[in-house]
């Protein structure tokens, strides 16, 4: 084999790992999960305890891909959330549940705007038990904007 060839092969068989190595997930892959309100002694309220499903529960830390908007709720870069739905009927906003939204932990800090449509690659982490946090977490992400 030639050097041209040896370096078309080494970029075809990266690209095709990279592929086989994510999975596109949609938000109804998500809601595959149930709550029941219980409570939390330390915050002296009621919480929404996730029962994640088998579906679900077969991606923990994997690496996956998501589309949806991007919300910077703190203002600051602090808590950002990739929804199902933009800004003003997200879960915060009573418009949907919390299976909805996914806090994204990014490698590096993104330039995206409340209400921008992205897409998001990053390890699923599932989070039953850390009120602090989002029930679904991607460590390690990065993400494109899409329109």
């Amino acid at each position: 084999m030639d050097k041209k060839n040896i370096v078309t092969f080494f970029i075809f068989t990266l690209l095709s790992i990279c592929a086989i190595a994510q999975e596109k997930l949609n938000w109804v892959d998500f809601a595959d999960v149930t709550f029941k309100s219980e409570y939390n002694a330390l915050y002296k309220a009621n919480y929404l305890v996730p029962t994640f499903g088998e579906t679900i529960k077969s991606y923990t830390g994997k690496q996956i891909k998501i589309k949806g908007y991007f919300l910077d709720l703190s203002g600051d870069g602090e808590m950002l959330l990739l929804s199902q739905n933009p800004m003003a009927a997200c879960y915060f906003c009573g418009g949907s549940g919390p299976e909805s939204i996914i806090e994204v932990m990014f490698k590096e800090k993104p330039n995206f705007k409340t209400d921008q449509v992205i897409e998001v690659v990053g390890t699923l982490k599932l989070n039953d038990e850390d009120v602090e946090h989002c029930n679904y977490i991607l460590e390690n992400a990065s993400g494109v904007l899409v329109d």
